[in-house]
């Protein structure tokens, strides 16, 4: 029997219902292949502010160091909004993000067969998508110093935030990047804004050097703006997609709605000694507590942290499946609903996932 911790924050919103459902799915892999997984909860964004006052207390971030991976829902909501930056649920996740050095958010975009309807997107544009977005996700702007909000000699007021880039930082993100294109289809586009940014321009330089390790794979750059544009002409000429912290936030919840629903992705940030597999989506407190959530965004993180969290390859693709299955046997969540579906809530759906880990 193999023993794993895993430290679970639930947070805010309809963190607490989809991470129920997806602790439930890893239960049943557990049964099936005899594994033990013991859950540390642990308090991080808008529940740690109301408990503790700090959005990320030093307890919570000793518990996920001595954890093998950390679980996460969702934190935010208008509960938390008048409070300074720093106080805010958001900057408990950049702080555990940067707390693990956690530097890559790998965000796939995958479009289910049985999910081609949900999408807003034609059919022809968006079938057989198979997406890898590569975030950095420790630097750039949103660590970048100086930051803030500061007083002018002339009454008014100036804010400020820093993007910056250092070349091992540059490096590792890429260099991951083509490491995973090179078990895919063996193409990389990294995006920046080169023709603006001298960042950018720093971060291209590093690009072309370290595709000079990597003969075999295909790439190519694209600024920020044209890509986001050709991620809805055209997604199917995309594999691995490598960007900085904004411009990989920006363009992979943009991908998202490819899919149908930012409901159906998940992310898992990696690189430090542990790592972090949260859903994409926020915190939805205008659903919190209705039961319409769709919990399988959790279950997917799930399925990555039995991946790269954990080693667990035919546990992770085992999960993988049974949601396959269960999309395919016509179960939806009200956000991806279409007609002649059968329409279940958030715990339906989490139960049909984990029966179908036994089904598999």
């Amino acid at each position: 029997m193999a023993e794993f911790k895993i430290a679970v924050a639930e947070g805010d919103g309809i963190g607490p219902e989809i991470v129920k459902e997806g602790i439930k799915v890893l239960d049943e892999i557990a049964d099936r292949f005899n594994h033990k997984f013991d859950y540390t909860n642990v308090y991080i964004g808008g529940c740690a502010i109301d408990k503790f006052k700090d959005p990320l207390p030093q307890d919570s971030i000793d518990k996920v160091l001595a954890s093998d991976a950390l679980f996460f829902g969702s934190v935010g909501g208008p509960k938390w909004e008048n409070l300074p930056h720093e106080k805010k649920p958001e900057a408990g996740l950049l702080r555990i993000r940067k707390a693990l050095g956690a530097f890559a958010n790998l965000r796939p975009v995958k479009v289910f067969s049985e999910l081609i309807d949900s999408s807003t997107m034609k059919p022809e544009v968006i079938s057989g998508i198979d997406i890898m977005v590569v975030r950095e996700l420790t630097g750039g702007i949103y660590f970048g110093k100086p930051r803030g909000v500061f007083n002018l000699p002339n009454g008014e007021k100036k804010g400020v935030n820093t993007m910056e880039y250092s070349t091992h930082e540059i490096k590792r993100i890429v260099k991951l990047a083509f490491d995973i294109a090179i078990k895919r289809n063996k193409k990389v586009t990294s995006v920046d804004k080169a023709n603006i940014l001298d960042v950018s321009q720093l971060w291209r330089d590093i690009v072309e050097d370290t595709a000079k390790d990597y003969p075999e794979v295909e790439y190519n750059h694209l600024y920020v703006d044209n890509a986001a544009m050709q991620l809805v002409r055209n997604p199917k000429q995309f594999d691995v997609i490598v960007a900085g912290n904004i411009f990989g936030d920006i363009l992979s919840d943009e991908a998202s709605m490819l899919t149908g629903s930012i409901g159906m992705l998940p992310s898992a940030s990696i690189g430090g000694k542990v790592g972090m597999f949260e859903p994409i989506h926020g915190s939805a407190p205008d659903i919190a507590g209705q039961g319409i959530a769709n919990p399988l965004a959790q279950i997917e993180s799930a399925a990555m942290m039995l991946k790269y969290g954990l080693n667990l390859n035919e546990e992770a693709a085992t999960v993988e499946k049974a949601i396959e299955k269960v999309l395919k046997d016509g179960y939806r969540t009200p956000d991806i609903m279409s007609k002649g579906k059968k329409q279940v809530c958030t715990r339906e759906m989490g139960d049909l996932v984990a029966k179908a880990v036994n089904e598999v």
